[in-house]
């Protein structure tokens, strides 16, 4: 006799939605540290206006030039204040997905447990059969020999 659980379509799909929010949680770490290159860079960018400005401040430079880099700083000043909330965004989804994962991960456990202990009950009991039937050949066998 072959052991088939009735739930097995249960664990099946419990096994699918773990795998679907691995994928997501895999997915949202991509994005998080994409937004984290790009904010690296913003910051990057802004120090290297930063020196140019300074640069430019110590020789002689025309006024309108030292406002245009100003501009460009505060200009990614607010890239960088974007980006970062941006990056703020990204790891509280990160780690939504990542708690979907882990309570994913916990009910398919749960599932697949439930699934191992009917599997030992159904082994348990089979084994118990046979040797109940082999109980019985053996008093079949020793009655027929103390007839005969």
């Amino acid at each position: 006799m072959k052991f088939r659980y009735p739930l097995q379509k249960i664990v099946d799909l419990k096994e699918s939605e773990k795998s679907m929010a691995e994928w997501e949680y895999a997915a949202a770490i991509g994005f998080l540290r994409k937004e984290e290159e790009r904010l690296a860079a913003l910051r990057k960018e802004k120090e290297e206006a930063e020196q140019r400005l300074f640069e430019q401040t110590q020789r002689p430079t025309a006024l309108s030039e030292l406002q245009r880099l100003q501009q460009v700083i505060e200009w990614l000043d607010a890239g960088i204040r974007k980006q970062s909330e941006s990056v703020r965004e990204a790891e509280r989804k990160m780690i939504q997905r990542r708690q979907k994962l882990t309570d994913k991960m916990v009910d398919e456990k749960v599932w697949v447990n439930a699934r191992d202990k009917a599997l030992q009950r159904f082994r348990h009991e089979a084994l118990r059969r046979e040797q109940n039937e082999l109980d019985e050949m053996a008093i079949m066998r020793s009655a027929a020999a103390a007839r005969g």
